[in-house]
Order: structure tokens, then C-alpha cells, then sequence
């Protein structure tokens, strides 16, 4: 019997079930098409196979870490959220998922790891809370340094040199892209009829992570708060896929805040501006999910290398920086041969 499939991602937090936006795209996809996957939801990157989250270990022991070659590789195991899609609605998806990486990315980099007040008091407090020591030090700093990488990347030639500017550029965009979205999803339950397909688990990441946090700072959520049939569609999925990580979140509509509900795993919430959706979850493809395990493999072995590896960053980063150094005295006689390597050696380390 070949050994199950396993989805290593970043844990869940702010009502929902991870707070990484690729982790929660390919949580979401799975769940739409009832992919058997093991689940094990950390809060240290480490502790994954590939070293980064999100990764998947298939059932021939591959690993596979980027989100759109997971997403492949589970239509290849016959776990096709598309597969019922026309022509025309394919050729729609390909286009707004590169209207989303465009458009609205790169403002979900910014208003997570950019924004200082954002950075500090959200995405910085909620990893630094997370993490083990003495990963929670360093890795946070090091995370945002990868996303502005990221956001270099997505801007282009056509970054402005100016700041300020290239904010205000970037949330125009990133507003009209919302409104588009809006108007493209009208009044039906997913963006392409009853079923949701792979457009929606994409779409809903990117919202609903805007939506659930708490941002001191935050312009385009409260556009998006302003879009009453987007807030109804990240409900509506939440709390009839994850009803047990975020999906007693109930959104009143208009500006207000999100509130607490019940039963909504049996029935989805009404919301007062759009027809009340059925609360049956379409069918998967294939065979239901198994029961999701919060369980984290490996054991205390890897507990003690990680933090014997954090131990031995700290001490590095001190001795790169100058904070500890190391002077040796003058050798009162010339030492022998193997010694004198063993001292260069150790230096180069």
C-alpha cells in the first residue's frame, strides 16, 4: 500500500487556517477536491522536508515546494478542481490569476511586510509569537528581506523610484483589481457557478487573509469591507471548508466587524445582500479528505537540532558582527604543522 500524501504548511491564526498565503491557497485547493492528505501544520520551516512551508511529500516520497506544482501534481492524481471547466472558463482562470499576481499581490506583500506598523504589530508579533526559540530572533527578519525580494521581482523596470509614489500606484491598482473581482463574481456562490474550482482557491486566499487580520493599517481592507458580495464568498467558504479552524467567522455585511455565529457548518450565513447560498458543500472529485492531524512529525530529535542550529546562527551573527571576537595570544614557540591547520580551519568555519 503506498504511504499517504503529506502537506507540511504554516500554521493557522487570525480565525483562519494558516496565515501563509501560499500554505492556505493549497489547503484550500485540497479541500475543494477532498485530496487525502496528511496534514501537519508548524510553526517551523525546519521541520519540513524541503526546508520551506508549503511543501508536499508524495506518496512515492517526492517532495514538491512550490504551490502551483503541488496544485499540479494533485490534478495528476486525479484531484482536478477544473476538470468539469469549459474552454472559455480556463482561458478566464490563467487570466485572472495573472491579474491577481499582478494586481493585488504585490499589495498584500506591502501591507503585511512592508508597512511598518503593519509589519510590527501583525505579521512580525504573530511569527515572533509562533516560532520556536531561537528561530522566532531572526527568522521574521529574514522572511520580510525574502518578500521584499519578491516585490522587487513583481514591479519590474517599471518601479518608481520614488516611494511614496510606487504605494500609491501599487493600491490603485490593487483596488481596481478588487472592484473587477467584485463585479466578475456578481451574485454566484464561486466564480464559475456551484463549484468552486482552482480561480477560487487562490481568490479566497488573497481575500480573506486581508479580511481576518487586525492591520492598524489598512487602506484596501476597507475597500474589500466595502464589497459586501466578496465578504459573503470568503464566509461562505470558510465556514463550509474549514468550519473548524475559521468558519464560525460571520461577516454582518457593509463596514462592520466580523462576529461570531453558530451551526454554521450545517448552514451557511445569509447574508442580506444576495440570495442565501445552499449549504451543501459540492461533492470532491475523489475521495474525502482524511481526518486533518494537527500532529507534528519527527520528534524531539529534531526539537534539539533546531535549537542547536539557532544557538549556532546567534553565535555566528554575533562573531560576523563584531559584538564577540576572539583574540589569541602570541605562541611563546612556533607550533607544529598540524596544529597550525587546525587553527586555520577553524577560522574558515
Amino acid at each position: 500500500m503506498a504511504a499517504p500524501m503529506e502537506l507540511f504548511c504554516w500554521s493557522g491564526g487570525w480565525g483562519l487556517p494558516s496565515v501563509d498565503l501560499d500554505s492556505l491557497a493549497v489547503l484550500t485547493y485540497a479541500r475543494f477536491t477532498g485530496a487525502p492528505l496528511k496534514v501537519h501544520k508548524i510553526t517551523n520551516p525546519w521541520r519540513s522536508p524541503s526546508g520551506t512551508l508549503p511543501a508536499l511529500r508524495t506518496s512515492h516520497g517526492e517532495v514538491i515546494s512550490v504551490p502551483h506544482k503541488i496544485i499540479t501534481h494533485l490534478r495528476k492524481e486525479k484531484y482536478n478542481a477544473d476538470y468539469d471547466l469549459s474552454a472559455r472558463q480556463g482561458a478566464d482562470t490563467l487570466a485572472f490569476m495573472s491579474l491577481l499576481e499582478e494586481k493585488l499581490l504585490p499589495v498584500l506583500i506591502h501591507t503585511f511586510w512592508v508597512d511598518s506598523k503593519n509589519f510590527v504589530e501583525v505579521t512580525r508579533k504573530w511569527y515572533a509569537e509562533a516560532l520556536p526559540f531561537p528561530l522566532n530572533f531572526f527568522l521574521p527578519g529574514r522572511m520580510q528581506r525574502q518578500h521584499l525580494e519578491r516585490l522587487q521581482l513583481l514591479c519590474g523596470e517599471h518601479r518608481p523610484e520614488d516611494e511614496e509614489e510606487l504605494e500609491k500606484e501599487l493600491y490603485q491598482e490593487a483596488l481596481e483589481c478588487l472592484t473587477l473581482l467584485a463585479q466578475r463574481l456578481g451574485s454566484h456562490r464561486f466564480f464559475f457557478g456551484d463549484a468552486p474550482a482552482s480561480l477560487d482557491a487562490f481568490v479566497f486566499s488573497y481575500l480573506v487573509l486581508l479580511l481576518q487580520a487586525k492591520l492598524p493599517s489598512g487602506k484596501l481592507q476597507a475597500h474589500l469591507r466595502g464589497l459586501p458580495n466578496l465578504c459573503a464568498y470568503c464566509t461562505h467558504i470558510l465556514s463550509l471548508y474549514f468550519p473548524w479552524d475559521g468558519g464560525k467567522a460571520r461577516w454582518r455585511g457593509g463596514t462592520g466587524p466580523w462576529d461570531s455565529g453558530q451551526g454554521l457548518q450545517e448552514r451557511a450565513p445569509p447574508p442580506t445582500f444576495l440570495p442565501c447560498p445552499s449549504a451543501e458543500v459540492p461533492p470532491p472529485r475523489q475521495t474525502p479528505a482524511g481526518p486533518e492531524t494537527e500532529e507534528e512529525p519527527y520528534g524531539r530529535r529534531n526539537q534539539i537540532l533546531s535549537v542547536l542550529a539557532g544557538l549556532a546562527a546567534m553565535a555566528g551573527y554575533a562573531l560576523l558582527s563584531g559584538i564577540v571576537s576572539i583574540q589569541r595570544a602570541a605562541p611563546a614557540r612556533t607550533p607544529d604543522t598540524r596544529a597550525l591547520g587546525m587553527a586555520e580551519e577553524d577560522e574558515e568555519e
